[in-house]
């Protein structure tokens, strides 16, 4: 009982603290939506390299992938993004939902992986299944959010 208790409270603790960053309006720079996805992306490429997955995981992943690509497009739309009419400055700010749809991803990873092990699941094809997941939401939320900003930032800046 005491395996699954810290790891839940370690996911509670630093969810609250996200939540409370989130939920604040901070400045939105289009110029540096890329770092995330791109270091995601060099974390993901290192843990396949490191242990190339199976034929069914690369199959898992590539599937993953594209979920993870849908489900990161909602994301990114759940995303608040305002422009100052005067300075034209980008802001967002974190819907609650967005917290709380990916409270949910990691709470179905947490639990597919530690159920997995007893139901005799391929871990490692849920890890690299869930990296690939993991990708593909990241680079899809920015991207929306990045066309969503331009769009905006171009209409505020027609009106002037």
């Amino acid at each position: 009982m005491v395996q699954y208790l810290i790891p839940i409270a370690v996911f509670v603790v630093i969810f609250a603290l996200r939540a409370r960053r989130m939920s604040q309006m901070r400045p939105l720079k289009l110029e540096r939506l890329w770092v995330v996805p791109a270091i995601y992306l060099a974390i993901v490429v290192a843990n396949f390299v490191a242990k190339p997955p199976t034929p069914t995981a690369w199959i898992a992943s590539a599937v993953a992938l594209l979920v993870g690509a849908a489900l990161g497009w909602q994301r990114g739309r759940m995303m608040q993004i305002h422009v100052d009419p005067d300075t034209h400055a980008l802001n967002q700010k974190g819907s609650p939902w967005a917290i709380l749809f990916l409270m949910a991803i990691v709470l179905v990873k947490m639990v597919v992986q530690g159920e997995g092990r007893a139901l005799g699941f391929d871990v490692m094809l849920v890890t690299d299944a869930a990296l690939a997941f993991a990708l593909g939401m990241f680079a899809t939320t920015r991207i929306e959010m990045y066309l969503r900003a331009k769009r905006l930032l171009d209409a505020a800046r027609a009106t002037r």
